[in-house]
């Protein structure tokens, strides 16, 4: 395993990471979702070195931080390096943002229980609530971390005008943000608008200011893992029908470029997921490329991405197909 470190970070952190979202369920992932394989999958990424695992309350609505808690049970905790997040609730009626104050103390103590753990290394604000001054969220993070409840405070999915006055009032040791080959600087990430850059704002930002950036979704939801079809339809079980770039002409252009960079992947005899891991851990600014793996073989085959590195070549051949990605 290889390792990278930010100055607001005391600890190393693996260049490959778990991001558990794929652990919320089956009714959101299908029958790969089951506990038992999200537990070996879990436990296959430690006994690999990866010690980066990141969660989220509203991953199955406590489903995934459940699994997570169960799946660390006889590893060394201190060794474990667990993100999760808050701000992100849900109803009978859905899922929206909150990040008063009284909420946030209630959230991390119902995180620490789901993850049965006596604290979270990094907390992160989920998505921005505009209907709150971030005041006073951020006197709940104080409270909590002064607590020994939380070692380190993210943000996720915020404007970068908006992190730099979060930091007059607490320092952010990292952030979260759409970012792969094909999303560089996104404007929407399911029918959700973006209000950040990721590649032209966020990633200079971290890498000047000492913060870990987390890239989620790095193989687009599966797409740049090189194996789905042009006529890909998802069933009613994946959470992924709610992503507008996956269908119809939309998803047909990224498909397009998909099969160019794969294309280019087996020209150097790689696998395509390998080039999108490759791809995002050569960059400095990447600190943990955080995928979803549903099963031990993905997680050992994005730990054997590492083997290799992108030559020079191979480079300018994938920026040619990337170029028109640059702000879609």
């Amino acid at each position: 395993m290889k390792y990278k470190s930010v100055s607001k970070i005391k600890e190393q952190i693996s260049v490959i990471g778990l991001w558990c979202w794929g652990f919320s369920g089956e009714s959101y992932w299908g029958e790969r979702s089951a506990e038992k394989n999200c537990i070996d999958t879990i436990r296959a990424a430690l006994d690999l070195d990866v010690n980066f695992l990141d969660t989220a309350p509203v991953y199955g609505r406590g489903r995934s931080e459940t699994v997570v808690g169960k799946a660390i049970k006889g590893y060394d905790r201190s060794k474990i390096i667990i993100a999760t997040k808050c701000g992100l609730l849900w109803n009978e009626s859905g899922e929206y943002n909150y990040l008063k104050k009284d909420s946030v103390l209630s959230e991390i103590d119902d995180s620490l229980k789901r993850l049965d753990t006596d604290y979270i290394d990094i907390y992160q604000l989920h998505w921005p609530d505009p209907s709150t001054p971030i005041e006073e969220t951020l006197e709940a993070i104080r409270a909590i971390m002064d607590a020994g409840k939380v070692r380190y405070f993210g943000v996720s999915n915020f404007a970068i005008d908006d992190v730099a006055a979060i930091e007059k009032i607490i320092p952010v040791s990292s952030q979260q943000s759409l970012y792969n080959m094909l999303e560089r600087n996104a404007r929407t990430y399911h029918p959700i608008d973006l209000v950040y850059r990721t590649e032209r704002e966020i990633l200079p930002y971290c890498l000047k200011n000492g913060q870990a950036f987390l890239p989620y979704s790095p193989f687009m939801q599966g797409l740049l893992g090189g194996h789905w079809a042009e006529n890909r339809v998802f069933g009613d079980d994946d959470v992924r029908r709610f992503n507008p770039k996956l269908a119809g002409e939309r998803y047909l252009v990224f498909h397009k470029a998909m099969t160019e960079l794969k294309k280019i992947s087996e020209k150097y005899g790689r696998p395509m997921s390998e080039t999108a891991v490759n791809w995002l851990v050569r960059n400095p600014a990447v600190t943990s490329v955080i995928a979803t793996c549903l099963s031990p073989e993905q997680i050992k085959g994005n730990v054997k991405s590492l083997e290799w590195e992108i030559s020079g070549e191979m480079s300018a051949e994938i920026d040619k197909v990337l170029e028109p990605f640059e702000d879609m």
